[in-house]
């Protein structure tokens, strides 16, 4: 890209003009939303049009002088790419939770200078660790403006689609009860009160779902929470009469989107309000007044909702034999086109999966973009593959496919890896050693209350043991048909919190891998749900809990070295298919069910 007329340099060029306006040095510019949403309505987008950087993940500082991206190794190949001519400079990070952009700011700001930040997408916690150390390095920070919008022209605007109802039978657990439920918790912390911003919470207690964000069955919204009631602040003509009725009926009013920040003004002298520092924005918080005590702790719904009923885990086993055969129907089409000779490429992978899914019973649409890479783009764990640049699937080397879809009985995520050609020995010894890794901790039994960060390094284990390691977390919880990542729990390097305590009835992926920049990458995932387990010893040391291994695909046995695993992982992975085989088979016919028994056959 010719660096004098990119549309990116340009940007920043006339952000600058308002930053010397405003007399304000420096502005951050985070990856966010009002809600704090992974994946953001177009709205929100303003990082991605401000440097053209269109990772998920990212926070970007433009000052008078530079610009700076900062982003973790899943994203640096793709951002030295489209960062080019932008005049932004990448700042690699650790991890994604990394804070190195605060230091930076605080480093290159003249003391008595100032900061800007628009308050409604800053969390909460990340503004008071911000102007802590602001404060520190004499640095004023500002948070009343959005400068963005003041060079952003064709902005768009807030998404209109419909909100509506997810019921029973996969919906097992009433509003009414939900809300009970957050009630009970409010209770224990004694507020009166409750606000939610997230929006993955809100669909949670409300039963309620939308379409407002790719691949998030979710709707933009805020919640106050009372003692009798509620009240639901979302968007005009989002909610038919009917819905609005079936809320009323449940104590739940609804008012405008924008009436939230002065609903929190509105609170009464006594009122003792209950709020999550991560999950809610500095602009609102702002708004609530200063005779209303505030109560931080984590939302109540965030623990809810990650320990799914008994009836969810069925709707989420019958959600995963749909996803694993429309897997099938996908893979056995794919192998035949390579066989044939027929020119595959990367696009063509996502269009044949999302084909395959659409014609499942429940499919709603998928959960992420897919990821399709070929040897090097593989090495990019958050590749995703364009109409201006993808790869042609011809030669040697492996494939890695991550995908996954929504039904209204659970969402998927699913990383397979596939041979393509002849695979080379050092191939087959990072499949095996990420395989090891994955098998680790899938048979994993330990104490129920483990803090989720413990576990992480028992997958990685056996790749350090190979001298291998890889920058992303292990594993993220997973909603029920709702967003694919979720928390409170991760298996990762993050410091442990209380609330991270692995408990029945979460759905978390294991998902090691290895990536080599140029070559190809490697990753293989399955979702796990957690249940008690039976030690020999019984209850004397207290309840211990296991892994039920929920996806429902074969690992391709070709791509595996299997000098390098014992008899026992052997059994495993024969087990498995053994069951992928049995689950999936009354599902499909024909050219699916013959791949699914030769791809399912033991491994010796």
């Amino acid at each position: 890209m010719d660096t004098l007329t990119s549309p990116f340099r340009l940007r920043i060029d006339q952000l600058r003009e308002v930053l010397q306006r405003e007399g304000v040095h420096a502005l951050l510019v985070p990856s966010a939303d009002p809600h704090l949403s992974e994946y953001l309505p177009g709205r929100w987008q303003a990082r991605e049009w401000l440097s053209g950087f269109t990772g998920s993940m990212g926070t970007l500082v433009v000052t008078v002088e530079r610009a700076a991206l900062f982003a973790d190794s899943r994203y640096w190949v793709q951002a030295e790419a489209e960062l080019a001519g932008s005049g932004i400079e990448l700042v690699r990070i650790p991890t994604g939770s990394a804070t190195l952009h605060i230091d930076w700011l605080a480093s290159h700001t003249p003391r008595g200078a100032t900061v800007a930040v628009d308050g409604q997408v800053l969390g909460l916690a990340a503004a008071q660790q911000l102007k802590s150390a602001l404060d520190r390095a004499g640095v004023v920070l500002r948070t009343d403006r959005d400068l963005v919008g003041d060079v952003w022209p064709e902005r768009p605007a807030l998404p209109a689609a419909p909100v509506y109802e997810h019921r029973p039978p996969h919906a097992s657990v009433s509003r009414a009860s939900k809300l009970g439920l957050v009630r009970e918790a409010m209770a224990r912390q004694g507020a009166t009160h409750h606000f939610v911003s997230t929006v993955d919470d809100i669909a949670w207690i409300t039963n309620l779902r939308g379409s407002d964000v790719n691949y998030n069955p979710v709707f933009l919204a805020h919640l106050l929470v009372d003692r009798e009631g509620a009240t639901l602040f979302v968007g005009e003509g989002k909610l038919d009469e009917a819905l609005r009725a079936a809320l009323a009926a449940d104590g739940v009013r609804t008012a405008s989107y924008a009436e939230a920040p002065a609903a929190l003004a509105a609170l009464g002298t006594g009122s003792v309000l209950l709020l999550d520092p991560k999950r809610v924005t500095f602009g609102l918080r702002e708004r609530v007044p200063a005779h209303a005590r505030v109560v931080e702790a984590v939302n109540p719904s965030t623990l809810l909702k990650s320990r799914k009923t008994a009836e969810e885990a069925a709707h989420i086993r019958s959600a995963m034999v749909q996803d694993g055969a429309a897997m099938c129907e996908f893979y056995a089409r794919f192998e035949a086109a390579l066989a044939a000779g027929q020119p595959l490429d990367e696009l063509g992978v996502d269009a044949w999966l999302t084909q395959a899914r659409s014609r499942r019973s429940g499919f709603v649409g998928l959960s992420f973009s897919t990821i399709a890479g070929f040897n090097a783009n593989g090495a990019m764990p958050h590749y995703r593959a364009t109409e201006s640049s993808f790869a042609t699937i011809a030669g040697d080397g492996l494939l890695l496919i991550d995908s996954g879809a929504q039904y209204l009985g659970g969402t998927t995520d699913i990383t397979r890896v596939w041979p393509i050609g002849t695979v080379s020995p050092a191939m087959k010894r990072d499949v095996t050693l990420v395989l090891k890794g994955m098998l680790a901790l899938s048979r994993t039994v330990f104490p129920r209350g483990t803090l989720s960060p413990m576990l992480d390094a028992i997958a990685r284990a056996p790749l350090w043991a190979g001298g291998l390691e890889y920058g992303h977390g292990t594993g993220h919880g997973v909603g029920y048909f709702l967003a694919v990542h979720e928390g409170p729990q991760s298996f990762s390097k993050a410091i442990p919190e209380p609330n991270m305590a692995m408990e029945p009835g979460m759905v978390t992926s294991i998902e090691p891998g290895v990536y080599r920049a140029g070559q190809w990458g490697v990753r293989i995932e399955n979702l796990v749900l957690t249940v008690p387990a039976s030690t020999p010893e019984g209850s004397t040391f207290g309840e211990f809990l296991a892994f039920e291994t929920l996806t429902l695909c074969p690992i391709d046995t070709r791509t595996l070295e299997r000098s390098l695993l014992r008899d026992d992982e052997v059994a495993w992975l024969n087990d498995y298919h053994a069951t992928v085989r049995e689950r999936l088979a009354p599902h499909v016919d024909g050219a699916a069910l013959d791949w699914l028994v030769t791809r399912t056959q033991p491994l010796r």
